[in-house]
């Protein structure tokens, strides 16, 4: 098959050049159409990208309007996107587009109905709670909900997100559940993660209100003293937010000393360092459906500590894998840290559970079968036979 994969923004570049390389190995043809990556991205080599989406504000003068007049212009120039998207796949003739995002709904719905006549829609609902509560802008939430409508079929990755689309009114055969695979890898041969050293309570990714890195802090601050010196919390990733606030809290209640920021964007050949031997990966989500950065613990065998939220209900087993806690409770998750520093044994076994884990989780190659599966199930009086 042909597919168009749409991801404006590149949100989710490792997800894509993952399942694009899967479709690639069962021998489909997939271009994945988004913007230019920069500095900040995932590595994008091998991934067949086509630049469609904001050539303007890729430019240097660009770059530097103020953030309210680059927003305007960003929002004219995702219009101007759509528009080059469509007069291009009518020449290309995909058999499916596939988006995995709709950067900007409200101007996304314009085009819907022209690309669905020359493929058939799909739709990954990586969020539905669109941007986990947290758009960049405004106008991101308008028509967010509105537009799964003009799509054939909606791919979600838990139970959780299912729910939730048939709960906003989604015809239950409408939307489809697909695993989210492993985005690293571990040596074959790692060896068993004894914890027996300092234990590092790691967030890791893009610092956003969601991931409750203010819980984490008040949480490391109410462990006990002797507790607290064998651990410390480290937060990695590039902030969207003002992280000011968070530092000052960490100094407040005299845990900044215990307290690694590296805010910074951090690359793929890092990323095994990171998740090293003593992590525990720690997500403190006030909302989540899928996680990225979930696929990087279990492949690294990291514990996990998480909100019992979305993919953490459906990936970790409470007592097996880590500890599951409810959100934004404070308490639970400070008692969840010290657990992890007082019973060694108990955190060691979490780190072996984690690791054979990575076994059941399916393959890339074997999740985009599912996927052309589910293309072949579409309707096709608008796209070329399917090979």
């Amino acid at each position: 098959m042909r597919v168009a994969l749409i991801d404006p923004s590149l949100f989710t570049l490792p997800y894509d050049a993952a399942l694009v390389a899967g479709m690639q190995a069962e021998g489909h043809s997939v271009a994945l159409h988004g913007r230019q990556p920069g500095t900040d991205d995932n590595d994008a080599a091998g991934v067949p990208l086509r630049h469609s989406f904001y050539k303007l504000m890729a430019t240097p003068w660009a770059r530097r309007l103020p953030r309210p007049v680059g927003l305007a212009m960003k929002g004219a120039d995702h219009l101007w996107s759509m528009q080059r998207l469509v007069r291009h796949l009518r020449l290309q003739r995909p058999d499916v587009i596939h988006f995995q995002w709709l950067a900007l709904p409200v101007v996304d719905r314009r085009f819907l109905g022209a690309l669905r006549r020359i493929a058939p829609l799909v739709l990954t609902v990586h969020d539905t709670n669109p941007f986990n509560g947290n758009p960049s802008g405004h106008l991101q939430k308008i028509g967010a909900r509105a537009a799964f409508r003009d799509f054939d079929r909606l791919i979600v990755h838990t139970e959780q997100g299912r729910a939730r689309l048939i709960a906003h009114g989604e015809a239950a055969d409408r939307v489809v559940l697909m695993p989210h695979g492993l985005l690293g890898r571990a040596p074959p041969d790692a060896a068993a993660d004894t914890m027996l050293g300092e234990i590092t309570f790691l967030l890791f990714g893009k610092i956003k209100p969601y991931k409750g890195a203010d819980l984490l802090i008040e949480a490391f601050a109410r462990m006990p003293a002797a507790s607290r010196q064998q651990a410390k919390l480290r937060i990695v990733g590039k902030p969207y937010m003002d992280i000011a606030p968070l530092q000052d809290m960490a100094s407040r209640l005299l845990v900044a000393d215990r307290v690694e920021w590296d805010t910074r964007f951090v690359g793929d050949d890092e990323v095994g360092a990171i998740f090293r031997p003593g992590v525990i990966a720690t997500f403190p989500y006030r909302e989540i459906e899928a996680s990225g950065v979930l696929s990087l613990a279990v492949s690294y065998g990291r514990p996990v500590l998480a909100a019992r939220l979305g993919g953490f209900t459906e990936t970790v087993i409470d007592g097996r894998h880590g500890l599951l806690v409810p959100p934004e409770d404070v308490a639970a998750l400070s008692d969840a840290m010290t657990r992890f520093v007082v019973d060694r044994p108990f955190t060691a076994s979490c780190a072996a559970a984690v690791q054979a884990l990575t076994g059941t989780v399916p393959s890339w190659q074997e999740i985009a079968r599912r996927t052309i599966d589910l293309y072949k199930t579409l309707p096709r009086s608008t796209t070329q036979s399917v090979a």
